[in-house]
């Protein structure tokens, strides 16, 4: 019996990870905690799962599949990864200005105990990957195998969003390290992370760094989420006094801008190097502007709401202390049962129940995110002599 059908209670489902437990704010009433480090955490651990859903989508329902793969059920979440990715982008970003402003000597540690432990996750993700690619007979050699190993080709498919965040750390230590005017830091990191998307575009798509567009077209949300931590008060005081008007323009905008988004990429595309256009890279910027657009106005929509209803339950609290290993994590049990492993080898099993797929991918990935992040702790403690390493 054909129960793909029950995949379609993801939705009802995701709904409810996110507003159980969650409190309503009365008429004329907001809620304070809306940027609180627990509020931004419960937010990651929902978007983490919304990650691992986009992820799946890709790999069971995409357009560009082969027809006899597609299994329809979570096409919603297929084109929206980027919007995902942006939300961790700006907490980020938020975050990171917030600390410098209220701990002493921040930028000091700012390497061993913000970036380290990305950079140590990365690589224990990528030697265990390795280690299944080659228990999946992938056909490696010892180049092959040292690439893997370097991190310079992706074992992980999915880790490039633990390259990319410690290069963000640098760009943020190198801005306030070396200027005086929290201001000017503030438009050099601006400078910096622009320069690092537009170089993006310049890039054709390839198997090493900066792979295609999925790389860059979140990256704006980390300076944006900067600039607000700078000018909090005064934007949330503004938004509250006109919630309502914001709060429709914003949800039209993202529709509108949704739309656009749609027609520019296919009427542009980011892969003009498979025609070998010349224009190839005006047109990425068309795309990217695009997608800059419609990201900025649903973000912004949710943390909208997110000022009216404080979210918040111990499974989001969980998810919300596990959310880099999770997602650097899960990719491995949707790749060994997926229609094939990584593109380079037969699956363990081709699952072809949706349902039992996303359960499949998502609660292996809890136990084994714990697992991941008490190792990388003990080996930054390890490295940096640190006896307790700051939560991240």
């Amino acid at each position: 019996m054909n129960m793909n059908y029950l995949i379609y209670l993801v939705y009802p489902l995701m709904l409810l990870l996110l507003f159980w437990g969650a409190h309503v704010e009365k008429k004329g009433c907001f809620n304070e905690e809306a940027f609180s480090l627990r509020q931004m955490k419960a937010l990651q651990g929902f978007t983490a799962v919304c990650i691992m859903l986009h992820h799946i989508s890709q790999k069971t329902c995409a357009n560009w599949l082969p027809s006899e793969i597609i299994i329809p059920g979570l096409e919603l979440f297929v084109p929206y990864g980027y919007y995902f990715v942006g939300i961790f982008f700006f907490c980020s970003g938020y975050g990171l200005l917030k600390s410098l402003r209220t701990k002493p000597d921040y930028l000091k540690h700012l390497g061993s105990r913000r970036a380290l432990p990305i950079v140590v996750a990365f690589y224990l993700t990528a030697w265990i990957f390795l280690l299944v690619r080659f228990l999946m007979k992938e056909d490696l050699n010892p180049w092959k195998v040292l690439w893997y190993a370097s991190g310079l080709k992706l074992s992980d498919p999915n880790a490039w969003f633990a390259i990319i965040l410690p290069f963000f750390y640098l760009f943020f230590w190198i801005a306030f390290r070396f200027c005086k005017k929290e201001s000017t830091a503030t438009l050099v990191l601006g400078i910096l992370v622009l320069a690092y998307m537009i170089l993006g575009t310049f890039i054709d798509h390839n198997d090493f760094w900066m792979r295609g567009e999925w790389w860059y077209n979140s990256a704006h949300f980390f300076i944006l989420g900067v600039l607000f931590a700078r000018h909090e008060e005064r934007i949330t005081l503004h938004l509250q006094k006109y919630y309502k008007l914001y709060f429709v323009l914003l949800l039209l905008a993202a529709i509108l801008f949704d739309g656009f988004e749609t027609y520019t990429s296919w009427r542009f595309s980011y892969y003009g190097e498979n025609w070998y256009a010349p224009d190839k890279v005006p047109r990425r910027w068309a795309c990217l502007t695009s997608q800059v657009l419609a990201s900025c106005a649903f973000v912004f929509w949710v943390f909208l709401i997110q000022m009216k209803v404080r979210i918040g339950n111990r499974f989001l609290s969980f998810l919300g202390g596990i959310t880099l290993e999770f997602y650097l994590l899960h990719g491995l049990f949707l790749e060994l049962f997926a229609y094939d492993f990584c593109g380079v080898a037969p699956s363990l099993y081709h699952l072809r129940n949706i349902p039992l797929l996303v359960l499949i991918v998502f609660l292996p990935t809890l136990p084994c995110s714990v697992l991941l992040q008490k190792a990388d702790g003990a080996i930054c403690s390890l490295l940096t002599g640190a006896v307790k390493k700051e939560k991240r």
